[in-house]
């Protein structure tokens, strides 16, 4: 054998008796870094600061937490931005008033009702399932025909701007259509409500919370952008000083008439939910459903005055025409984006619309306003962290 084979020999054997002894003598002694996996997937929850009487939406203390609430439906058309009262909203719900098209929104006030809120416009029946399930006073202007054949069965508290004074109208400028300027002030509702002798205690149960994270715990921002068709669509660019997520409406920022401050919930939920035009074609009765046609007169079923396919059914777990009521949902807080479920039980009209995480349990929001988006399958949601 040739020396500088030996050489190679020897030094391979002494690398192997090192690693040897290592390995049989030095691991005992080796701290090895534990990697916790217990909040795998989940966002961290943080102590909440809040005590005492507080909104059982945002969890944050108000002079006015055991009031009822009120819901105010409201359009999302160009030429009715800005809206007035959004910033002050306690929780506002966004999602298609006809399919794949043109979204409403439906503002709910409880420890903040704005100096004015508007404009306000036409009844939808999905916005009233979950009016009713938040125990509010639910204001509209006119309605859907379904809308308005459930309105007068006195299936929520209501009041219909178009049969009484309460309401008023701006003046008709720039852009402003008529049909843009209907409002009603905080004077009017409180009015409404003693005249209409609806009850004033708050008894909608409430979301659970927890509190918002250490500024040193953010994210140094992040992108979300729920993709209604334009120009409806909608992004939020999470800012790490307010913790809030700052609202842009097709691609403007997003801005509350009343007082011109920027729109920026603390909380933002993106439920899907499946979505279809009611027609005469569908058969509801054989669902096990209510016929929304029983009372339409027939000329508004054939012909020039044909409602048939005008309006959408979200199904949202409504106890009227829907065979569906949970399904995916994803949520922003803290900067974090958390994956879960929603769930509204389709057999009884006054049924809380629950969140919850990949584990089952009640999402925990961050003490503020939360704001839910309703996206059809197919439309996109996009979320951006940070780099």
């Amino acid at each position: 054998m040739e020396k500088k084979q030996k050489i190679i020999i020897v030094v391979a054997a002494i690398i192997l008796v090192v690693a040897a002894g290592y390995f049989f003598l030095g691991k005992k002694n080796t701290t090895v870094k534990q990697i916790d996996l217990s909040n795998d997937g989940k966002t961290q929850d943080y102590p909440i600061a809040n005590e005492g009487p507080v909104s059982p939406i945002t969890g944050l203390a108000c002079e006015n937490w055991n009031k009822r609430l009120v819901a105010v439906m409201q359009p999302a058309d160009v030429q009715a931005r800005p809206a007035a009262g959004f910033s002050q909203a306690d929780m506002v719900v966004e999602m298609p008033a006809f399919t794949g098209s043109v979204t409403r929104l439906m503002g709910v006030y409880g420890c903040n009702v704005p100096k004015e809120v508007g404009a306000i416009r036409s009844s939808r029946h999905d916005y009233m399932a979950l009016a009713a399930g938040l125990d509010a006073i639910y204001i509209h202007w006119g309605g859907s025909h379904f809308a308005l054949d459930l309105l007068s069965q006195h299936v929520i508290d209501n009041y219909d701007c178009m049969t009484g004074s309460y309401c008023e109208r701006w003046p008709v400028t720039g852009k402003m259509r008529l049909e843009d300027t209907g409002h009603i002030t905080s004077g009017n509702i409180a009015a409404m409500i003693a005249e209409k002798k609806y009850s004033t205690e708050n008894k909608f149960s409430g979301y659970a919370h927890q509190g918002e994270a250490p500024l040193a715990d953010r994210p140094a921002g992040g992108n979300l952008r729920v993709a209604f068709k334009k120009p409806y669509d909608v992004e939020y660019n999470y800012d790490k000083e307010s913790n809030s997520y700052l609202r842009v409406w097709g691609e403007a920022n997003d801005t509350d008439r009343n007082n011109n401050q920027r729109v920026a919930p603390k909380n933002v939920v993106v439920m899907f939910a499946q979505s279809e035009q009611i027609t005469t074609e569908q058969d509801y009765l054989g669902k096990g459903l209510q016929d929304p046609w029983k009372n339409v007169e027939d000329i508004k079923k054939t012909g020039v005055e044909s409602i048939t396919g005008r309006y959408n059914n979200m199904q949202i777990g409504d106890p009227w025409y829907d065979s569906i009521d949970t399904g995916e949902a994803h949520y922003y807080m803290n900067g974090q984006e958390q994956t879960g479920t929603w769930k509204k039980d389709r057999s009884s009209l006054s049924s809380k619309l629950m969140f919850y995480d990949q584990a089952g349990q009640e999402v925990k929001f961050v003490p503020g306003q939360i704001w839910v988006e309703i996206l059809e399958p197919g439309q996109a949601l996009r979320w951006t962290p940070a780099v």
